[in-house]
């Protein structure tokens, strides 16, 4: 008798797995979107074309209430006070040691402020940030299914998304909510957006894009993440880098002008004293397969101690892999880094879209 494939956990709305899934979607263990096709093929048409991605490994966390923003303020690396629907910001949570628990992208919308995160550290964040509501008017609620996401790449994503949603943000980071569509601009090699919307008005934008844009996967997006050079914490990264190793403050995702959170005393201990040994480098690795988050690297100088860990990679338009990985800077300045082993494959540096200044 033949065996029926296991049914996929619920992850999305009904309507919008079958959407997906006549679009081609190949949907991962855990139910989101991994790709609509070969992924290099993918990741070719992220780095020249236009792309739309369905970005349901992200997970949104609503936080809402009278102390929403005095809260926030308090747990995280950026200042809270300049998120607005025009603005939103890339924002740290760390431990109290001053290393990054994760990684979010923040944006309001009404009053309610929304945590975009990987959906594989969702669940312990929330579960973490819960313990300090204590008595704070505060509620803090998984939205995933509240706004569906979608991100837009390439030369013609900013027509395309104008056209859909009526407008665009003009600047990275800015954002616009109009008809129930809240729209981010993002860094990118491309006019970047992301659009989230009800289900039934994403719908309208899915039909509307996608006419014109090629559908893609969750390797491609984080493909765009990496030639941006923005970091992400992962569970194989969770507490692993305090912000400026992974160059969180030159993306703007860190304040020194705010006040406590949990790790504020390390991080402006490393920002104003300069005791910084390590940055997050792009990287290309030929003829081999993709590192996963956490493999460490190791360059002859450090002997058997490594000297880098990588924090995403993914494949590369060119063959073989493009990642970002923090790195000791003088292993970096030294070349050689080698991935997984003394003797393993050799790292060759690609430029960031920014300066590392004066630790480079």
């Amino acid at each position: 008798m033949t065996q029926s494939a296991p049914a996929l956990p619920d992850t999305l709305p009904a309507e919008w797995r079958t959407t997906l899934a006549a679009a081609g979607a190949v949907f991962d263990d855990h139910g989101h979107v991994d790709r609509f096709a070969d992924i290099r093929d993918e990741v070719r048409a992220a780095a020249d074309a236009t792309v739309v991605a369905d970005l349901s490994p992200l997970s949104l966390l609503r936080t809402e209430g009278a102390d929403a923003q005095a809260f926030l303020q308090g747990q995280f690396s950026n200042d809270i006070r300049e998120v607005s629907e025009s603005r939103s910001q890339l924002s740290a949570y760390c431990s109290p040691k001053g290393r990054m628990l994760a990684v979010f992208r923040i944006f309001q919308r009404g009053a309610a402020y929304y945590l975009q995160l990987p959906a594989a550290i969702a669940e312990p964040t929330a579960r973490r940030l819960r313990m300090f509501i204590l008595r704070a008017k505060v509620k803090l609620d998984p939205a995933d299914n509240e706004l569906l996401r979608i991100g837009v790449s390439g030369p013609q994503a900013e027509a395309l998304v104008a056209a859909a949603a009526g407008g665009v943000p003009p600047t990275v980071d800015a954002g616009l909510t109009q008809d129930g569509v809240t729209v981010l601009r993002l860094p990118g090699p491309h006019p970047r957006f992301e659009l989230l919307a009800p289900p039934a008005r994403m719908q309208e934008l899915w039909k509307s894009i996608a006419a014109a844009a090629r559908p893609v996967g969750a390797h491609a997006w984080a493909w765009l993440d990496i030639a941006a050079g923005i970091p992400t914490v992962l569970p194989e990264t969770v507490e692993e880098f305090v912000p400026q190793m992974a160059n969180l403050e030159l993306v703007g995702g860190v304040s020194f002008k705010k006040g406590c959170y949990p790790g504020q005393e390390i991080v402006a201990r490393m920002h104003y004293l300069g005791t910084l040994k390590q940055r997050m480098v792009r990287a290309y690795l030929a003829d081999a397969g993709c590192p996963a988050p956490g493999t460490k690297l190791y360059a002859s100088e450090f002997g058997e101690q490594s000297a880098g860990t990588v924090v995403d990679a993914q494949p590369s338009p060119h063959g073989g892999c493009d990642l970002l990985a923090v790195a000791q800077l003088t292993a970096v300045q030294g070349g050689g880094l080698r991935v997984a082993a003394l003797n393993g494959p050799v790292l060759a540096l690609s430029p960031l879209p920014y300066s590392l200044g004066a630790a480079s």
